[in-house]
């Protein structure tokens, strides 16, 4: 490495190259890093050639340095703003698993009950 480089810089580089795994970025003239492919972009990245190509120039943010390893993981999604949360249902807060567990059990358990007593009366017993 060149020059040393620090954890939480915000750099701009090169793509030289795309594995599937990510893409490697040239910080300066000796020294790469690599994008790993969840470091991308916010979401689900199948193929990183849709969104990076070798040659583009990017800007990235330093996540850790290995100075020992010679090894640079780098971040284009943490200069991103985060996507806001899809939730159809924004202005109803959530039921606790108890609520949801009681609102199902009063309309599917609720037909079976009523059989019982059916059954019952049509056996005799009592």
């Amino acid at each position: 490495m060149a020059k040393k480089y620090e954890v939480g810089d915000v750099l701009t580089g090169k793509v030289t190259g795309i594995q599937p795994y990510g893409a490697f970025v040239a910080l300066d003239e000796t020294t790469q890093g690599l994008v790993h492919i969840s470091e991308i972009t916010y979401g689900f990245v199948k193929n990183i050639t849709d969104f990076l190509n070798v040659g583009d120039v990017v800007q990235v943010k330093v996540l850790e340095v290995d100075a020992d390893a010679k090894k640079i993981s780098l971040s284009i999604r943490a200069l991103q703003e985060r996507p806001p949360m899809k939730r159809k249902d924004l202005q109803q807060p959530r039921k606790s698993l108890q609520d949801r567990v009681d609102e199902k059990d009063s309309v599917g358990f609720n037909s079976l009950k009523v059989k019982l007593r059916d059954w019952i009366e049509e056996s005799g017993i009592k």
